[in-house]
């Protein structure tokens, strides 16, 4: 029970600093004021548990394929690399409301794009059409998929994913899911119901620099118990 209460400490703590001001966090909260909420929020939740159980998955995998020693040093070299890179981050960051207006920018230029495209299917529908799409659109909406897509791809590759893959391979895979996808609702409902307002007044600086350390914390952890494993 124990090593479940840990993973989900260290999962959810980890994401929260790593969500918060992140850009798919930025894009959550502008598609909240351009669409209903509760289909962006249902979207970007569907993308992140996803993420996060596959994450965890190949995390929890890995020591089948690596021996578990070699996974525990390639994840605490991980949490330094992170740590590090978040300082960096932290340091040389050239301000949140930069960031926010490139989000806003890519998301103002593919909804143009496809305001045109929309208008010519409307049109060209019949009224099967129409009354099929209805019934799709409830559990297939633009709206959910497109925020779905944009926070899925947006995450893949993002160093919360990687870093969820080596908590899940270091500690209780279950805690680490379920820290995962509570840190996530939390940030991503922060963001839906803050909108725009909230997200220009979150400073990256701090949120990275903290993040930078936490991950370092993880990284000297996890070293010291390769250090008490190896000498007893």
């Amino acid at each position: 029970m124990s090593s479940v209460v840990q993973g989900f400490t260290k999962s959810l703590a980890m994401t929260v600093l790593s969500e918060i001001g992140d850009k798919t966090f930025f894009a959550a909260a502008i598609l909240a004021m351009r669409h209903p909420r509760r289909l962006v929020l249902s979207g970007c939740l569907a993308a992140l548990i996803v993420m996060t159980i596959l994450s965890a998955v190949v995390g929890w995998a890995a020591p089948n394929l690596l021996s578990r020693t070699w996974t525990h040093h390639i994840t605490t070299v991980l949490f330094f690399g992170f740590g590090l890179w978040s300082l960096w981050d932290g340091f040389t960051d050239k301000g949140e409301a930069e960031e926010l207006a490139e989000v806003e920018a890519k998301l103002d230029a593919d909804w143009k794009a496809n305001t045109g495209i929309t208008k010519e299917d409307v049109k060209a529908d019949d009224e099967l059409k129409k009354q099929r799409r209805m019934f799709l659109a409830q559990f297939f909406s633009p709206i959910f998929l497109k925020a779905f897509s944009i926070t899925f791809f947006g995450e893949w590759g993002d160093k919360s994913q990687i870093a969820t893959i080596g908590l899940a391979a270091d500690e209780n895979p279950f805690g680490v899911v379920l820290g995962g996808i509570v840190g996530q609702a939390l940030c991503t409902t922060a963001a839906v119901v803050g909108g725009k307002s909230l997200a220009s007044q979150i400073s990256e600086k701090i949120v990275a620099l903290s993040g930078g350390v936490l991950f370092i914390i993880f990284g000297i952890q996890s070293f010291l118990s390769t250090a008490e494993s190896g000498g007893s």
